[in-house]
């Protein structure tokens, strides 16, 4: 028999016997954690399965079968005799040879005879003795021909051991067997059976831990079936691998780690050392763009392939979709491998493997995610396939170690599938920066191998410079002014002339008198104005006036002209517009709404189109605002009778002086204004509400004017849009002064208060 040793590190239970410091074996119990400890435990499983036993949850006791076998084949004789425990297991184990069953039997009738002298009866030594006879036939009955041997068989025992199990370990240990128990409760279970620790050791090492929720053989099991599944999946690995930003220096900047030759950076010849850097802000705002220049200039010089990419991946097109080879597939892995068969690269064996792990590995990462699933997983994988056979050739043409081609992508990724595209291209022989030079800029790419840098100051640049006339530099005191100005108009109440490009309108509900009060303001001034997300909300006055303050004509329209002096619009008689009106866009509108969308570049490209001189900020307003005009469906008929086509003919056709109205119309000074007055018994086409409706949507603050208080203005529109105010008698056939002289100028004579004053 042999006695315990104990160990001076874990990696002596992998010794032979014939190599140990002292021959003997070790029986150990692990009651805490360590990462050292799991991939102890991992090793020494996988020893059990070649050459040991493995016992998931217990030894369970022998069924009445294995009791009855027994019974046939052995009788119900029992002496408390080595020689007849030996002549038995020679009958009953018939694999094992004479120094074995001595082994096996000598430690038997130790045990044995250690329950006697503790006043156990031999009633009892004989149940113990056919319950070992049992398990050592159903249990370890393959790895008793094995005693004795240079390599110990090993016993690995999980559960909450019993004190019969306890003591057949023992046995197995003494007649050459090392063995592991788990205990992932602690170890006071076991010391309920072995208090003084005579049948095993406890081992102890510096920071243990109590074992993680979850952990079991099954897990490492499991984790092991995985690894090899993913072997399989993966077929002959690459002889080459990269070494990714572990070769930069972190004094040096990006921009010149880019620049550094593929061959300075690295002796092994194994690897490819790349480069994998993204860049938040500008670190010298003077000489950032002819940095990026000179980067590019310099790769182009030196033959290194490279693809620049401003804001955003070119999306696959059918075509390329369609060209991605793939079956239809149940398991995720098998997809996975199924797409992989689309990386081919026959002028290079090696590059092939290499795109082939690497594809597998950002996949199987990627599709560990909790939200991921196999149809958005597969739809990723392809946009990656789409991407590489778009680039592989300017990429990898001819390719050879340590050669690397270089992406430069200003803007940052947009979604998940450039990321993964990235994320895949980085495990290639492939430099990739990442240049977001407004720090405030996302990017939604993340991976452990990605090396940052971050800047302060921010640049306003949309395109990467590929040519020298491309650059425009800005002076110190040019970059300087442009950061007083962002001291002085970012949430300060200040605004810059032509500050913002996109604006929202919302209607006041005022008094009547308050017209008066915001009609001279600046629209942020008014109540809830505001600038959220690079968007103005311009509250707006729309409202109908009905009715003559005290009949007095005359004061009427010295009010109106005072109104006058902040419009210089002024429509004196209805209708404005109507079908009759000259209009070369309308015979085209049709083409421009398809689906209930408003096709905005087939309506800039067409030979009629009126508003191509705009500032495009202003274009693309006017383009938002027809779509809104559309989707709400403010004009009675949209949608219904072809009155859609109607709102596009008109709006595409305005008055030269309202559009130099909007084009100048500044989202958070003062905004145009319209005055239209109706002193008689016409009304509004639907022409005029179609442009009252869309000025109103861009900005406008607009003004009826209605002596006889007719419904001359509501006919057209599908709900009420605007307030309407009584403010005294009804007068009819009045006469309309040619009062269009004073729009837009000051008017001295009356002090403007006649029509908004409050009545006594």
């Amino acid at each position: 028999m042999l006695e315990y040793q104990k160990i001076q590190n874990l990696d002596d239970f992998f010794t032979d016997l014939n190599r140990r410091r002292e021959q003997g074996v070790y029986c150990y119990r692990i009651s805490g954690y360590l990462p050292e400890i799991k991939a102890f435990i991992r090793k020494y499983y996988n020893t059990a399965r070649q050459n040991g036993v493995i016992l998931e949850g217990g030894i369970s006791n022998p069924t009445n079968q294995n009791l009855a076998y027994y019974q046939e084949q052995m009788g119900s004789d029992f002496q408390m005799r080595v020689g007849f425990i030996s002549g038995s297991l020679q009958k009953w184990l018939p694999r094992m040879n004479a120094q074995q069953c001595t082994a096996v039997s000598s430690s038997i009738y130790d045990t044995l005879d250690g329950l006697r002298k503790a006043g156990k009866p031999e009633s009892v030594l004989k149940n113990v003795y056919i319950k070992f006879m049992c398990w050592l036939y159903y249990k370890f009955e393959r790895i008793l021909s094995q005693l004795g041997s240079a390599q110990l068989p090993k016993i690995l025992y999980e559960g909450r051991i019993s004190s019969h199990e306890l003591l057949l370990i023992s046995v197995l240990a003494h007649a050459g067997c090392d063995v592991i128990m788990l205990e992932y409760q602690g170890d006071a279970e076991y010391l309920k059976q072995d208090p003084g620790s005579i049948y095993s050791e406890l081992l102890t090492l510096p920071g243990m831990q109590a074992f993680p929720e979850g952990f079991s053989l099954k897990q490492i099991r499991q984790d092991i079936q995985q690894e090899v599944s993913q072997r399989r999946l993966y077929g002959t690995p690459p002889e080459i691998m990269n070494c990714t930003n572990a070769w930069l220096n972190e004094h040096d900047s990006v921009f010149e780690s880019i620049r550094k030759n593929p061959a300075q950076r690295g002796t092994d010849s194994k690897l490819f050392y790349n480069c994998y850097c993204r860049m938040f802000g500008v670190e010298e705002k003077q000489t950032y763009p002819s940095a990026l220049y000179h980067i590019y200039s310099q790769l182009k010089q030196e033959n290194r392939p490279v693809i620049v990419l401003d804001q955003e991946f070119p999306m696959p097109s059918p075509q390329e979709v369609n060209a991605i080879h793939r079956n239809n597939t149940t398991r995720t892995q098998d997809m996975i491998a199924d797409l992989s068969t689309n990386l081919n690269y026959s002028a290079n064996l090696q590059l092939q493997r290499l795109m082939q792990k690497s594809f597998m590995d950002v996949m199987l990462e990627e599709a560990a995610k909790p939200d991921m699933n196999q149809g958005k997983l597969s739809s990723l994988g392809i946009s990656v396939l789409c991407w590489l056979k778009k680039y592989q050739a300017e990429l990898f043409h001819a390719w050879k170690m340590p050669e690397l081609g270089c992406i430069l992508y200003l803007g940052g990724c947009k979604n998940e599938k450039e990321a993964l595209f990235l994320k895949f291209m980085a495990r290639l022989p492939v430099d990739i920066l990442i240049l977001l030079p407004d720090p405030r800029q996302k990017c939604c790419l993340e991976d452990s191998l990605l090396y940052e840098q971050h800047f302060q100051d921010s640049l306003p640049i949309t395109q990467y410079p590929k040519d020298i006339s491309e650059i425009r530099l800005g002076t110190t005191a040019y970059h300087a002014e442009r950061e007083l100005d962002s001291l002085m108009y970012q949430d300060s109440g200040l605004y810059r002339n032509q500050q913002y490009g996109r604006a929202n309108a919302v209607t006041l509900r005022t008094t009547y008198e308050e017209i008066a009060l915001y009609w001279k303001e600046d629209v942020s001034m008014r109540p809830n104005f505001s600038t959220e997300g690079g968007i103005v909300t311009v509250p707006v006055i729309f409202a109908k006036i009905s009715g003559v303050r005290d009949g007095d004509e005359k004061r009427y329209w010295e009010a109106a002209k005072e109104l006058m002096a902040e419009s210089p619009y002024v429509i004196l008689r209805a209708p404005f517009m109507d079908a009759n009106t000259q209009n070369p866009i309308r015979p085209y509108v049709s083409d421009f709404l398809i689906n209930q969308r408003v096709q905005r570049d087939r309506i800039k490209n067409h030979v009629n189109y009126a508003y191509g001189f705009l500032r495009p900020e202003i274009q693309e307003h006017m383009l938002d605002k027809l779509q809104l005009l559309l989707d709400q469906k403010i004009i009675r008929g949209t949608y219904e009778n072809g009155t859609e086509y109607t709102i596009l003919a008109t709006v595409l056709n305005l008055n030269l002086d309202l559009v130099r109205e909007i084009q100048k119309f500044d989202f958070t000074k003062k905004n145009p204004k319209l005055i239209y007055i109706i002193a008689d018994e016409k009304m509004i086409s639907i022409e005029d509400t179609i442009i009252i409706a869309f000025l109103n949507l861009i900005g406008f603050d607009i003004l009826f004017l209605v002596p006889t208080g007719y419904q001359c203005v509501e006919k057209f529109f599908q709900k009420n849009m605007m307030e309407e105010h009584q403010i005294g008698e009804y007068r009819y056939d009045m006469r309309v002064p040619d009062i269009r002289k004073f729009s837009g100028k000051p008017y001295k004579p009356n002090p403007f208060g006649n029509l908004f004053k409050k009545r006594r």
